[in-house]
């Protein structure tokens, strides 16, 4: 079985509009997206978009595209509409690869869809890398994830869990040795029937509670799939900041 790439690439953003459109070394940035994801050992590969703009952009440079709505409450919603538009069945694995990450790996595309075709239980697989400075373990911004001998995600938090009773008791000062916190890495590879049934469900209270769009999936019972990364991805673009630092990576 192999599996398909689904880039969601918006242009409306808060923080960065028109973020997929913007110029890396004489090309958009979703097409050095796409080139990667081509790189993987992905059967298709398609862009996702509610807009005109970067459609024509995407199918200039080849690209498969998918016309999706525009008001999907979550990037999950949108991957539906796309595997139901497609026809895509039920036990397909699709990864998500966000179009703001022009140097993604193609390894780690390939390592959740196959850690996912490897666990027949779960819906779902993902990443992860250790945590090795405190700061990180008490940022918010940096999501835990707490897996247990299997692999098998027990929780995703802002906080840092497990707590660290006794070494926090005695200095909190130190990052401790007790534990190997995790930080979550945000690609994700679904198959597609977890897909269908995540659209179905209200959001949760735990969901609601950290902003973590995943637990959502972990209130109504599915299993989701933690490895760490083999290759770590760097950062994405989220601010014109991060495109500047690119640029100058790229140059």
């Amino acid at each position: 079985m192999g599996f398909s790439v689904i880039i969601p690439a918006r242009y409306a953003s808060t923080r960065f509009p028109g973020k997929p459109l913007a110029d890396i070394a004489g090309k958009p940035m979703v097409q050095h997206v796409y080139e990667r994801a081509c790189q993987s050992e992905a059967e298709r590969v398609i862009v996702a978009t509610d807009d005109d703009r970067i459609a024509d952009a995407a199918r200039s440079f080849g690209a498969e595209v998918c016309m999706t709505k525009a008001d999907h409450p979550s990037g999950t919603d949108r991957l539906q509409e796309v595997v139901h538009s497609l026809g895509f069945y039920a036990d397909d694995i699709v990864v998500n690869v966000q179009g703001d990450e022009p140097l993604i790996p193609p390894r780690v595309i390939n390592q959740v869809a196959h850690n996912l075709k490897a666990e027949p239980e779960a819906g779902i697989a993902t990443l992860s890398e250790p945590i090795e400075d405190l700061a990180s373990l008490l940022n918010p911004n940096v999501v835990k994830v707490v897996t247990d001998a299997r692999g098998m995600a027990m929780y995703f938090s802002r906080a840092p869990v497990p707590w660290p009773r006794d070494e926090f008791s005695a200095n909190q000062q130190l990052m401790p040795a007790c534990y190997s916190w995790q930080r979550h890495i945000g690609i994700y590879a679904y198959r597609v029937k977890m897909l269908n049934e995540f659209v179905r469900w209200a959001p949760a209270p735990i969901e609601e509670t950290e902003c973590l769009e995943q637990l959502r999936a972990m209130w109504n019972g599915a299993r989701i799939h933690v490895e760490v990364a083999d290759e770590l991805p760097p950062a994405g673009v989220d601010t014109p900041e991060d495109l500047e630092r690119l640029r100058l990576l790229f140059a």
